[in-house]
């Protein structure tokens, strides 16, 4: 299965571009949050890397690679078709929100926002909720371009352990400890989304230097 994509840009359409890596040229749809990245690119020049969501469905019994920017991405991307009646090409396209909004807009029953996501009307928007409500916190934490002052570090090292502890479930001073030294890791990480993918990073980590040989 594939799962991520580094290779030469060949070619961008409207909503999908192909990627060219070890002599084959993969046709990758980006939804609208991923392709906005892409604009100041230049076929033939430049290259690019994806996180790839591959879908086959009986319902889409072609082949689909959807690409994003970040795992991270890509894991909210693969819970949000686990709603029903929600297909990989019709989450893509509902992407026209950073993530961080549609999470929040989540566990906020927000379904007026999420109405304003491409194909989503007032019932899709109470299934999605009645799904994943308390499922999503942790993506609500991503950052949305803005650094924040230096006050509010510690207010992002409490979310994160709230999400940790609430929706992932460890125990606070396991929380504790792995914000802790995530913080060590990157003293750098300013922000929720950078203090989460850190602690992410280390948990993966972790596993594989405990997985059996």
């Amino acid at each position: 299965m594939i799962r991520y994509l580094k290779g030469q840009l060949l070619k961008i359409d409207e909503d999908r571009i192909v990627v060219l890596t070890g002599g084959v040229g993969y046709e990758i749809l980006l939804p609208d949050i991923v392709r906005g990245t892409y604009h100041d690119k230049k076929e033939g020049e430049d290259m690019v890397e994806l996180f790839i969501s591959f879908q086959q469905t009986a319902q889409q019994p072609k082949p689909v690679l959807i690409g994003f920017n970040s795992e991270i991405e890509r894991e909210f991307f693969e819970r949000l078709i686990q709603v029903k009646s929600i297909g990989p090409v019709m989450a893509a396209r509902s992407m026209t929100m950073p993530v961080s909004l549609i999470a929040r807009a989540i566990e906020e029953r927000d379904v007026a926002m999420l109405r304003k996501l491409k194909g989503v009307g007032a019932r899709k928007a109470e299934m999605i909720i009645s799904e994943l409500n308390g499922k999503v916190g942790k993506y609500a934490l991503m950052r949305e371009g803005q650094r924040p002052a230096a006050d509010k570090i510690e207010d992002f090292r409490k979310q994160v352990e709230e999400v940790l502890v609430k929706q992932l479930g460890h125990s606070r001073a396991e929380a504790a400890a792995m914000v802790t030294e995530a913080v060590k890791r990157n003293p750098a990480a300013a922000t929720p989304e950078d203090l989460f993918e850190e602690v992410y990073r280390g948990q993966k980590e972790h596993s594989r230097s405990h997985t059996p040989v």
